[in-house]
């Protein structure tokens, strides 16, 4: 019976493939005759192009000796890379939350882990997010990805700021409706799943959605890069003409890990380093589009990854290069990514920083780069960096929180200084008779967090842990609901 299903799919997919085409092409060209906003300087396009569980070491601009990087290296070269930029959380929907609302994901209610596809919760309509400030403004706004912020209507993409989604709503080892019946896991698992690309509709269930609707079940994974940057490409033409927000959040290098056919090594043990290169070839393809428009010269285009690289998969993971430990930790290889910024003469070509800022700090930072201030009484974490940007000064971070990745503190940064306190668990849950692991690193010169001085500076630890607890339980008491899907 499955694999009836698996073959009426399959023949049923062009079909479809053409009417959510031509579906999708009429939206946009009614929005951009409907008296859309006329782009000036003060209206930048916005581009945030974002990788899944990709490393810190992972690109030839970062340090990478293995992967070929060429067009995120040439934006490296035209463009600022910010090599102390860290996000809110070391797994998906916090971090994905984090970034779209300017907020630890504590204060949107979205930092008890990932959500699943039996999940009844999602982002809160409510948030002021990315999309939802520039729609305000006359953009065109997309989201063609990864949504991974709850798969209900009502907390969709199309919720919460974006004109058009197309992506799938969760991450790709997570199959429609139950999370059931999913093939084996770890390194000899992804190695055999990689060994039958076929197994890419025979072996998953991750559905595509086009706006609320599934348009495919199974998602052909092999083409989800391409074809998600097929739409941005069209996104970026039709709406050429007026301010435009795309957002292309990669379900890759996320395992299990897909190429199109005509790009596939067979080679196992190439697996991450063949998928890293397809997306770095899909994001020349937007970089190329936005140059050939005569567009690089109004567009600000951010790259950047949710967290890092998931270790345990071996040559299915990435690297974290120096930093200590990936995903899933509060370790700087948890959540220090790499992150490219380009803006031909606004940002200055073949720079650095090493300020610290962090995906909360891209919404009021979008808010000051279009002159239109974030909504009065909804406070958010993240501060405007646009003086990093630009290279006149330094970070107005100095402040950072470190949360595990079901939402409880766990560390925070003050300038170098960082203290992590962390609580024993056994299958998640607390150990509470057994003794915190007090750790203090100076990043200036411990990047690799291997030197724990808390014995040598306890006034250090005592003082940071202190301001630790203040500002969580300041973050607790005015956090806003979380979506709940009625009646569940």
């Amino acid at each position: 019976m499955l694999e009836l299903m698996n073959r009426g799919a399959a023949r049923l997919r062009p079909f479809r493939g053409a009417v959510a085409g031509l579906r999708f092409f009429l939206l946009f060209f009614v929005a951009a005759i409907a008296g859309a906003a006329t782009r000036t300087d003060s209206t930048p396009n916005i581009v945030i192009i974002l990788a899944d569980d990709l490393g810190y070491g992972d690109l030839g601009s970062f340090g990478s000796t293995t992967i070929r990087t060429p067009h995120l290296d040439r934006l490296a070269k035209e463009g600022r890379r910010f090599t102390s930029f860290v996000t809110a959380s070391s797994v998906c929907s916090p971090s994905r939350a984090a970034l779209l609302t300017g907020s630890f994901p504590k204060r949107v209610g979205m930092h008890q882990g990932v959500l699943f596809p039996g999940s009844t919760t999602g982002l809160n309509p409510a948030e002021h997010t990315i999309a939802d400030h520039l729609k305000q403004q006359g953009y065109a706004t997309a989201c063609f990805g990864k949504w991974h912020l709850g798969h209900h209507p009502e907390v969709l993409p199309t919720a919460n700021g974006f004109d058009h989604y197309y992506g799938i709503p969760y991450s790709n080892d997570m199959n429609h409706p139950d999370n059931q019946d999913k093939p084996k896991g770890g390194p000899a698992g992804m190695d055999a799943l990689w060994a039958d690309p076929a197994s890419t509709l025979t072996k998953w269930k991750t559905p595509l959605m086009e706006n609320e609707t599934i348009v495919e079940l199974p998602v052909d994974q092999s083409t989800i890069t391409r074809r998600c940057t097929d739409r941005g490409v069209a996104f970026i033409k039709e709406n050429q003409k007026r301010p435009f927000f795309l957002y292309l959040p990669y379900s890759m290098p996320h395992i299990p890990l897909y190429v199109p056919d005509d790009v596939r090594d067979p080679d196992l043990r190439r697996a991450y380093i063949n998928t890293v290169e397809h997306i770095d070839t899909e994001v020349g393809r937007v970089f190329d589009t936005l140059r050939k428009l005569d567009l690089a010269k109004n567009t600000y285009l951010i790259f950047t990854s949710d967290n890092g690289p998931w270790l345990p998969y071996k040559h299915h993971g990435g690297s974290a290069g120096p930093l200590r430990d990936g995903k899933m930790s509060t370790f700087e290889g948890g959540q220090r990514v790499p992150c490219i910024m380009w803006a031909p003469g606004r940002i200055p070509a073949g720079t650095e920083s090493n300020g610290l800022a962090s995906t909360i700090d891209l919404l009021p930072t979008i808010a000051a780069i279009t002159g239109r201030p974030l909504p009065a009484g909804r406070a958010i974490d993240g501060v405007d960096i646009s003086p990093l940007l630009n290279g006149d000064g330094s970070s107005p971070r100095n402040e950072f929180l470190y949360y595990t990745r079901n939402g409880r503190i766990e560390g925070i940064r003050e300038g170098d200084w960082k203290l992590l306190v962390k609580q024993p668990e056994r299958q998640g849950q607390l150990v509470p008779s057994a003794k915190a692991d007090v750790m203090l690193f100076n990043l200036a010169d411990d990047l690799g967090e291997k030197d724990n001085r808390a014995a040598a500076k306890p006034d250090i630890v005592e003082r940071l842990r202190q301001r630790m607890l203040a500002q969580d339980a300041a973050l607790e008491a005015a956090a806003r609901p979380i979506w709940k899907k009625p009646g569940a």
